[in-house]
């Protein structure tokens, strides 16, 4: 037994991608070699790859006729699943010790700065139409930082306690929400769409998370780091279906414990009325 420190985070150098510079080579052959791949992309529900027989293209913002790849466009049955896995991976994971929890996320965050990174802006240059200075700062630095700095965050809460009296100890127990969250995701910052389904992960919750139906391309391969870093299955199910059959099945249900949420100001106050 012990009382574990994670390391103090520090913000993730950005590199300069200069012409001659070694990471200005990497990059373009990143670029290349996803813009010569088509992929298609599953969503992912307790841990297992899930296929429908609706494919939807992935295209650049930039050039529409670049076809990225595919991901299949979920529904009902596939909502219902994503929310029965979460709820079947919470007790298992909350029971986790915090510091296994965060772990992951850290080595999440080595993954994607480190052997990861270039592809990780190559695809966010594609998906999200940004130039390689954009996607730096996006992508690896601000995404990585919000990993490390959340875990610490995590630490410095579950450092809070209560003063004492004489013959009295008192003490405050920190526990995750009681059911799933649903993160929503917007479509302009990859960073933001790895934060908002990772953050109640790491204090101990199970999301169901919908990334916006224009980027699935890059939410794939935050899914991906995340599960080499060792996230269990049903931890964070990602589905990929259309909000009329996620507001009737996620917001009304009775395990729904909270929103993570960055979007629009019209979609916010629709989830708002369906839940009050």
């Amino acid at each position: 037994m012990g009382n574990f420190r994670v390391p103090y985070p520090k913000n993730e150098p950005v590199y300069s991608y200069a012409p001659g510079t070694p990471e200005r080579a990497k990059i373009e052959q990143a670029l290349q070699k996803l813009k010569n791949t088509q992929i298609e992309v599953p969503m992912l529900i307790g841990g297992k790859e899930v296929e429908t027989p609706t494919k939807v293209k992935m295209r650049a913002p930039h050039d529409h006729k670049h076809v990225l790849g595919h991901y299949n466009k979920g529904g009902k049955s596939e909502v219902e699943a994503a929310v029965s896995a979460a709820l079947r991976a919470k007790p298992s994971w909350e029971k986790m010790a915090w510091e296994d929890r965060a772990s992951i996320f850290l080595k999440a965050a080595d993954l994607i700065s480190g052997p990861y990174r270039y592809e990780f802006n190559a695809a966010c240059m594609l998906a999200h139409s940004k130039n390689i200075f954009q996607a730096e700062i996006d992508a690896v630095c601000e995404l990585v930082d919000f990993f490390r700095f959340n875990v610490y965050y995590a630490q410095q809460i579950y450092d809070i306690q209560p003063d004492n009296q004489p013959a009295i100890w008192n003490r405050v127990d920190y526990r995750p929400l009681e059911g799933f969250v649903f993160a929503v995701t917007p479509f302009n910052f990859v960073s933001i769409a790895g934060n908002l389904p990772t953050s109640p992960a790491i204090m101990g919750n199970t999301v169901v998370w919908k990334p916006a139906s224009s980027v699935v391309y890059t939410a794939h391969f935050i899914m991906k780091s995340l599960k080499e870093a060792g996230l269990p299955d049903g931890v964070i199910n990602m589905v990929t279906a259309r909000g009329s059959d996620i507001g009737e099945l996620i917001l009304k249900n009775e395990n729904l414990a909270g929103i993570h949420f960055t979007g629009s100001t019209d979609t916010f106050q629709t989830m708002w009325r369906i839940v009050g």
